[in-house]
């Protein structure tokens, strides 16, 4: 079988011939690049689109490119499940009980049989447990379900924070990211509003655009109080309490406080946060593949989600320098009711804007359904390949055509409609006919043997059990910090709970104090405690000769107070999100107070804590910068190093590209004559053979006759001499044609040899260039810029008095964040 490890190349099948109804020798190797275009994958239920596309994603996985997956139907799951072992009690906890029963065997049964039929699946494929090996290694795979918290959560209030400015200053964009962003609101409060006539839909645009405008975040929170309050006192030409009465404003910030205090809600508010580079690559900057899993929601809530990722994929693009490699994919399963041909739902304008943009940057956006009568052909013109898989209705098969039709006619290609009627008519399960506007012509292919175990679609358990590890692993992090936080704590006196309220200690002039923000709730016979601690301000200056690192950076430090502080109190702490403009300055009533140690009621501690903290920031703070070798790069002030990786990773592939280029222009010229060679030189052998075969007769015939001739002929004697030397010279030919013959296979297995190699020396480059291009040989380096002494300034620095829940039974938890 041949080599289908190529680099660049996606593996999907082999070419199938419908005359012979089987497939061919000839592999299916999709060029990675050619996804830029974007691509639609239609096919009824059982036609095997879902193997398909989840071997388009397996192949984009081993190649290193992160994909992100929205999937309502809950198909995707299954990348999860693979198995390099590929041993039964692998498959085992994977096994539907139900469908082994039907099929009279037991589920260990069953899971023997799955294991086998999936190794002998691969083999015949040319696959095996390796291959899923090496697709687990190449990318980090996640499952998100929003609003739920069956899988890795995720939080969306960051959908409302300002795009980035690339964003803003494109109006366009930006009216549309605006649009969109309050579409998908409104349907969650099951408002179906027109952007040009809804009150609803013109205020909650307005107030983003004077949000988002002036570089403002928004939560849903401060959302509800800009309803009621908003920024500007006119809409237009009119009043805005004309426009909007207040009344009707409040009840409209009602609606959304109540979706905010439901229960259901609360999840939507947990978890990682929307933000398309993490979802796409990991903080070490390993690619992902990250499913979006929304089959457990509502359908308001599936366009909800589905149009704030669009958005969020549109700003995120819009940051990223172009190319023409492929640097990641969007792929949506059954996009119906998404991008339908006549109705505009929020998620429409934002995909549409997608197919057309996200080309330049490297963005492939594969869609998927088995509804091709619900989807906007014009929009799919964009899309430059077609997998087209069997159909239910003729009129599907029309509707396909038709778009199919219209996108070759937007390329320039040429489209035969009578021919891929024909053999679209003529599918078997498993077999597609792509259209790829970069090749001559449309191919039909049956689909390789998917690396996943496709059982159908995850329960909630399923996605629970898969994610549980990482899971754990978030929860055993973020238990580190509470246990640290729990161990200052535990070091400072705790009142008695049945111990009389302790009153707040009195000041001296010079000692400043504030209060920290209370964020959780006080049950039933919990007091509330404030412990002292001291909080500062400072700015920090990074600066680095031959780099473009000139850059001062702000930090707030919180670190609670011991009995005894001293020069290595700020060990201790930790940096908080919020500044001083967060605190208070005044307490809740009926609270106790903490033990101040002495020297908190000095002024003069608080200077000299702040050189304390000076001393320390240098010792501790870095900004870090990465660096790489090769590609020879250094990251970007901002940049992050999952960033930094991801754009190595984009010049690594670029690189690739561009010698892949100059290697074809390179030997394809000389493969091409050396071929040409051989098919001409195979001719002189033919014609060779026959000119022998010619001549043989004609000696054998000459002297046949001769014999004859002497025998019984009436000629003369002189006469048969005369043709006897004929034949012998005949003879003689035919001897020279033999020899023609040898020269000639000699000349053909020269230029056999030639072209082996030419074929071995190609090789030889492309592995160096394999090797060159190998993500595992990324090499990022931490390069840790220390601030400048003489610029660090510790800005503020005062006492702070933390909340903290006394329960009944004297344990003591935060309630500042």
């Amino acid at each position: 079988m041949q080599s289908f490890e190529k680099l660049g190349a996606f593996y999907l099948g082999k070419e199938f011939d419908p005359a012979a109804g089987k497939t061919t020798d000839d592999l299916l190797l999709y060029d990675a690049k050619d996804l830029t275009t974007h691509a639609v994958c239609v096919g009824m239920t059982g036609s095997g689109k879902t193997g398909l596309c989840v071997g388009l994603l397996e192949e984009a996985a081993i190649d290193g490119i992160p994909a992100l997956v929205i999937d309502p139907k809950g198909d995707l799951g299954n990348l999860l499940l693979t198995f390099p072992k590929l041993r039964p009690a692998d498959f085992l906890p994977w096994i539907d009980p139900g469908e082994a029963a039907r099929k009279g065997a037991t589920p260990e049964a069953y899971a023997a049989d799955r294991a086998a039929l999936w190794k002998k699946g691969l083999a015949q494929w040319g696959e095996d447990g390796a291959r899923i090996a090496a697709f687990r290694k190449a990318v980090d795979l996640a499952i998100y379900t929003p609003g739920s918290n069956a899988g890795l959560e995720l939080s969306v209030l960051r959908s409302f924070a300002a795009p980035p400015p690339e964003v803003v200053d494109d109006g366009d964009l930006f009216r549309e990211r605006i649009t969109a962003a309050v579409s998908g609101l409104l349907a969650l409060l099951g408002i179906d509003a027109d952007p040009l006539r809804s009150r609803e839909h013109i205020l909650l645009s307005n107030i983003l655009q004077a949000a988002w405008g002036s570089g403002r975040d928004l939560d849903i929170a401060g959302l509800i109080g800009e309803i009621q309050s908003p920024p500007f006192t006119r809409i237009g030409v009119m009043d805005l309490d004309a426009f909007y009465p207040p009344g009707d404003r409040f009840e409209l910030a009602m609606s959304l406080n109540n979706l905010l205090a439901s229960p259901g809600f609360a999840s939507w508010m947990r978890g990682d946060p929307l933000d398309i580079q993490s979802l796409l690559w990991t903080p070490e900057g390993k690619p992902r593949l990250t499913i979006i899993s929304i089959a457990h929601l509502s359908d308001p809530e599936r366009m909800f989600i589905v149009t704030l990722l669009l958005n969020e994929m549109l700003a995120w693009i819009r940051t990223q320098s172009g190319t023409s490699s492929l640097r990641a994919l969007l792929y949506m399963d059954e996009v119906f009711g998404y991008f339908p041909p006549t109705a505009n739902p929020p998620s429409k304008r934002p995909m549409l804007t997608l197919l057309k943009q996200a080309r330049a940057f490297g963005v492939g956006v594969v869609l998927a359904t088995q509804n091709p009568v619900d989807l906007d052909y014009k929009g799919l013109s964009n899309t430059g390949t077609w997998f087209l898989g069997r159909l239910q209705t003729e009129r599907d098969k029309a509707r396909v055509l038709d778009g199919l039709e219209g996108a070759s006619s937007s390329s320039g290609a040429a489209f035969d409609r009578a021919r891929i009627e024909r053999l679209l008519s003529g599918l078997q399960s498993r077999v597609f006919l792509m259209n790829n506007v970069h090749d001559d012509g449309p191919t039909l292919f049956h689909t390789r043997w998917a690396l996943s175990y496709l059982r159908g679609p995850l329960t909630r358990s399923h996605i629970q059990t898969l994610m549980a590890p990482r899971k754990a692993a978030v929860a055993a992090s973020a238990g580190a910090k509470t246990a640290k936080r729990a161990a200052v704590a535990a070091a400072a006196p705790t009142p008695a709970p049945e111990a009389p309220a302790v009153p707040k200690p009195t000041l001296p002039p010079g000692v400043e104090e504030r209060f920290a923000p209370r964020r959780g709730l006080l049950a039933e016979g919990d007091r509330l405690l404030y412990r002292p601690a001291v909080m500062a301000s400072a700015r920090l200056h990074f600066v680095k000769a031959r780099t473009e690192l000139d850059h001062w950076r702000e930090t707030t430090r919180l670190v609670l107070l011991p009995e005894h502080p001293g020069p290595t109190l700020w060990e201790e702490g930790e940096e908080t999100a919020w500044g001083f403009d967060d605190l208070e300055i005044a307490a809740e009533g009926g609270a106790t107070y903490g033990d101040l140690p002495r020297e908190a009621g000095k002024a003069r501690s608080y200077t000299s804590w702040g050189k304390v903290l000076k001393s320390f920031l240098y010792r501790t703070e870095a900004w870090n910068l990465w660096s790489s070798r090769n590609p020879k790069a250094v990251s970007a002030p901002e940049e992050s190093r999952s960033e930094f990786a991801a754009r190595l990773s984009i010049l690594q592939r670029e690189r690739r590209d561009l010698n892949l280029a100059k290697l074809e222009k390179r030997y394809g010229p000389k493969l091409a004559r050396v071929q040409e060679r051989i098919r001409k030189a195979a001719l002189r052998v033919e014609r060779e053979k026959a000119q022998f075969k010619q001549k043989s007769m004609e000696s054998a015939v000459s002297i046949g006759a001769t014999v004859l001739g002497a025998l019984f002929g009436r000629r003369t004697r002189i006469g048969s001499i005369g043709r006897g030397a004929s034949s012998i010279k005949g003879v003689g030919r035919a001897r020279k044609e033999r020899g023609d013959i040898g020269r000639a296979t000699e000349d053909l297995r020269a230029q056999q040899a030639r072209l082996e190699e030419l074929e071995a020396e190609f090789q030889e480059a492309l592995a160096a260039v394999r090797d060159k291009a190998d993500p595992a040989l990324l090499d990022v380096e931490e390069v840790a810029v220390r601030p400048r002494k003489a610029d660090i300034a510790v800005e503020e620095i005062c006492l702070v008095w933390t909340p903290w829940r006394l329960t009944a039974d004297g344990k003591s938890e935060p309630l500042y964040d």
